[in-house]
């Protein structure tokens, strides 16, 4: 028999499920520091679906019921929403979080239930690595992939970097990865800073990083920054005038609105997991045009990941036949190449990590364009990337 939700978990669930339905839990931190993310990966979710079902939102006769769960970016509550999805609502198919710490919270109660969650936009490499378990698939990039494209775009011979980063998983495992990519690039990190998440002054972490990089010998002096959600510390550090040590902000891609920020450092070089007008492909040109038409801005950084989602939930349950049997879903996902915002995605079989394309790019200030614009310098296809297996 069906249990009852909780008053606080039914609050959060926004749409009621049906006895013959496919059943998607997009379990997400819809309020919090977050939520710009959340709001653009649960945007990207519907078209998702909506693309690829071709506007019926059904597989094979079947109608799709989306239900909502709010995280609040609290992992104890993440695990429980999930338990309820899994358990409560009979959620065939689990999508989210946007904080990798979440996740890392979430990826148990997958394998307790024995039911399939996408982990989308999540990056921590632990998601797929140390934490993973065979349930879990991830549709957006990982901190590897993050680190071997801006290890590309930026490691040579003679460059000394520090880096700044958030001291929880996204940013310890991004540093690590970076480091690791690094490797034999004849590029070195020579300091490493880790702040708080809500950390809002950086002159003391800023301070120390300049002190560091002063006293160092190097062709270019870099400084990397990985950073997610509000606070990004661009503009700030900028603001202090890192040319006076010789020292050069470089950082990876981000959200609109974020790139604002970009737009006082032309010519900043790094790496993206997209920008709308980079991919040439069918499925960014729908998806270009649709967000335009109904929002009257351009889609950004996570609808692509929320739609590559969407996208590969419904050619999952195409390929296996059934949304019901979690096996048969495994077996047809593992090895599934698929057609996404940024082109081709395949889920590695060994740990289930979407391979896909990353971006080098190099800022533009554009005239009527309020951010700075990354301009594609090269493509840089999954098979330029050697992304370690870590499970």
């Amino acid at each position: 028999m069906k249990r009852t939700l909780s008053a606080a978990l039914l609050a959060s669930v926004v749409a009621t499920p049906l006895a013959a339905e496919i059943r998607i839990g997009h379990i997400y931190g819809q309020t919090g520091a977050l939520e710009a993310y959340a709001a653009q990966s649960h945007t990207g979710l519907m078209l998702g679906l909506e693309y690829a079902t071709g506007g019926t939102m059904e597989v094979n006769g079947e109608p799709i019921s989306v239900l909502e769960y709010d995280t609040q970016l609290d992992p104890a509550r993440a695990r429980a929403l999930l338990a309820e999805a899994y358990g409560d609502d009979e959620v065939h198919i689990a999508v989210g979080p946007v904080s990798s710490g979440v996740a890392l919270a979430m990826l148990p109660v997958a394998e307790e239930y024995e039911q399939i969650l996408i982990v989308e936009p999540a990056v921590a490499d632990s998601i797929t690595g140390a934490n993973w378990n065979r349930y879990i698939f991830r549709t957006s990039r990982n901190s590897s992939q993050d680190a071997i494209s801006n290890a590309i775009a930026l490691g040579e011979e003679g460059v000394a970097i520090a880096t700044l980063a958030q001291d929880y998983a996204f940013g310890r495992d991004g540093v690590s990865a970076f480091a690791e990519a690094l490797e034999g690039t004849g590029a070195e990190i020579v300091h490493q800073e880790f702040v708080p998440t809500d950390t809002t002054d950086f002159t003391a972490a800023a301070e120390r990083i300049f002190q560091a990089m002063a006293d160092v010998e190097a062709e270019r002096r870099v400084l990397f920054i990985i950073w997610a959600g509000g606070g990004n510390p661009m503009g700030a550090l900028n603001a202090m005038d890192p040319s006076r040590f010789g020292v050069e902000i470089a950082t990876g891609g981000n959200i609109l609105p974020a790139l604002v920020a970009y737009r006082d450092l032309p010519g900043l070089e790094g790496a993206t997991y997209y920008y709308y007008e980079i991919p040439q492909n069918e499925v960014n040109d729908w998806l270009v045009e649709t967000h335009f038409e109904r929002f009257g801005t351009p889609p950004d950084f996570f609808t692509a990941g929320g739609m590559a989602a969407g996208i590969a939930i419904v050619e999952a349950i195409e390929a296996a036949g059934t949304y019901e049997d979690t096996e048969a879903l495994i077996a047809a996902m593992e090895g599934m190449t698929w057609e996404t915002p940024k082109g081709p995605m395949t889920f590695r079989p060994e740990d289930h990590q979407a391979m896909q394309s990353m971006y080098h790019f190099r800022i533009e200030v554009q005239d009527g364009v309020d951010w700075g614009v990354p301009v594609l310098v090269r493509e840089i296809e999954a098979g330029d990337m050697d992304v370690p297996i870590r499970n």
